[in-house]
């Protein structure tokens, strides 16, 4: 781990089209992790980016008939960068593969490669995907039926492949077989989870051929820094962009600051070039390999992977449409275990809006504040006697957040909100149980009162701190209605550390009962 930053990537994402809700959970559960660490109270960066180069982008330019580079410029400003917004992004950096930085960063990685004879040229003679942007082997290719019929198709993922033959150069990858596996047992954390540690150690185990690494046939991509009639192998050079953007070639003191990362968050579907290939690259370059490289499944939607060709295929924009940014990440992060397959359905995203984040915790946020405003004026009374009612709540408090700490620490989102959750259903059964609305019928339980609505508050500024890495807009709402923010500060600088000790709100806080956090949504979107 680096020293004094949290170092967290996306994959970039291939521009040949729009964004999916596979490229959104990706980004989202990255952006939960880093704004966890952040409220730690971490320095973190959190890179995202786009994969811009490949013959597959070059041949959908010259379909629409522009440039490659205006193809590029177009989908990054209208399709990419808006994602980010869309589903409430805070990512530090985003590299684009056609930035100089990156195109300099990776002449001076491969040139290293050189240097160190880890590269020599020769010729490729096999089958390659366009659509995958990967090269193919033999008993990877089949007969394809149905519309690829009279073509060659990849059993990897199902494109077609063409029969190509170039010279390129090569990598060693051979040479770093038993170094990988050594790696690997010796850091046995690198690949997660452990069903994608075991397949690529049975992968590696089976011996590793050299890679062909760059292309000679067409010119739309980085040109080779000792030979500029080849350009460098797409997949080769974007997994360069984590060392590009942390500064490698270009500035030191950045790269140093940064490098080496935390976690890769990658899709499994990935997770061989980012934990084989990667690796083997740093270590042939004489540089430190990333901590750890953590592969999540894929969305099914209608018990399917999703894609275009099945015609499943959803946007994050029309969750976000719907539901809203705050609902579609927590929905993401609740659903799905990370790391598995998982599946997703209009239906299960309407039931759990409304009895999660409607019912459960917007509920909780408005009828505390309007029993605050009903019986106090709106300002926070001073809690009077600690009864064993109130224990139960402080002492589950300070178990959950420890319990969704840990969750975020070992890559579960998932554990982490069903910690957090267990605040949201104990203080709703306080409530309940204690009845405050029977107590201010009781002139002399004033005292009790007051203790019974305190408790609650204080829970939900527990909630509004716990729950901003995940939904930002719905806690910086919760906050402003505590009044927490003139005595306590900015909800940004809260710790994750020090949230659990009790009686943080102000006596005398203004306290507002806020805007419905989860309006009702009649009908789930077809």
């Amino acid at each position: 781990m680096s020293d004094s930053t949290f170092y967290v990537t996306t994959p970039i994402y291939y521009v040949n089209d729009a964004p999916h809700i596979g490229h959104g959970y990706t980004t989202v559960m990255g952006d939960i992790i880093t704004r966890w660490h952040r409220q730690r109270g971490e320095s973190v960066w959190y890179l995202t980016g786009t994969d811009e180069h490949g013959q597959k982008v070059l041949r959908k330019a010259d379909q629409n008939g522009v440039s490659p580079q205006d193809w590029v410029d177009k989908l990054v400003e209208e399709e990419w960068k808006p994602l980010l917004e869309t589903i409430d992004i805070a990512n530090d950096d985003y590299i684009r593969t056609t930035e100089q930085r990156h195109i300099d960063g990776s002449k001076a990685f491969w040139q290293a490669l050189y240097e160190r004879d880890a590269v020599y040229k020769g010729s490729f003679s096999g089958y390659y995907s366009v659509g995958a942007e990967e090269f193919v082997g033999d008993d990877d290719v089949a007969d394809g039926e149905g519309d690829d019929e009279g073509f060659k198709v990849s059993k990897l993922d199902g494109s077609r492949v063409e029969h190509m033959t170039e010279e390129n150069y090569f990598f060693r990858l051979s040479d770093y077989q038993q170094k990988l596996l050594d790696f690997y047992d010796a850091n046995p954390d690198f690949i997660q989870p452990e069903s994608v540690r075991n397949e690529l150690i049975s992968f590696v185990s089976r011996g590793l051929r050299d890679l062909s690494i760059s292309r000679s046939t067409f010119d739309w991509g980085i040109q080779v820094p000792w030979d500029d009639k080849h350009v460098m192998y797409v997949w080769i050079e974007a997994l360069l962009n984590y060392v590009t953007a942390a500064g490698y070639g270009v500035d030191d003191e950045r790269f140093k600051e940064l490098w080496p990362a935390n976690i890769h968050i990658v899709g499994k579907d990935i997770a061989r070039f980012h934990a084989v290939i990667w690796p083997a690259m740093l270590m042939a370059a004489g540089q430190p390999v990333p901590h750890q490289v953590f592969a999540h499944g894929w969305i099914l939607v209608g018990g399917q992977k999703m894609s275009k060709s099945k015609a499943n295929g959803i946007r994050p924009d029309e969750i976000v449409d719907t539901f809203g940014s705050d609902a579609y990440r927590y929905y993401f992060a609740r659903a799905l275990t990370f790391g598995s397959d998982g599946s997703i359905s209009w239906e299960d995203m309407h039931a759990r809006y409304h009895a999660e984040l409607a019912n459960g915790f917007g509920n909780l946020a408005s009828r505390v504040a309007a029993m605050i405003g009903k019986y106090f004026d709106g300002l926070l009374p001073a809690a009077g006697e600690t009864t064993a009612a109130e224990q139960k709540v402080i002492d589950l408090v300070a178990e959950a957040v420890a319990e969704a700490d840990a969750a975020i620490e070992a890559v579960a989102p998932q554990d982490a909100l069903s910690a957090v959750w267990q605040i949201v259903d104990e203080l709703n059964g306080y409530l309940t149980e204690q009845a405050p609305w029977q107590v201010a019928k009781d002139e002399s339980a004033g005292d009790r009162l007051a203790t019974i609505l305190a408790t609650a508050a204080e829970g939900l500024r527990v909630l509004a701190v716990l729950l901003n890495p995940v939904m930002p807009k719905a806690s910086a709402v919760l906050w402003d209605s505590l009044g927490a923010e003139p005595t306590l500060g900015a909800l940004a600088d809260q710790r994750i550390d020090a949230v659990a000790a009790w009686s943080q709100l102000p006596v005398g806080a203004t306290i507002t009962k806020p805007a419905s956090l989860f309006p009702r949504i009649e009908a789930a979107a077809e």
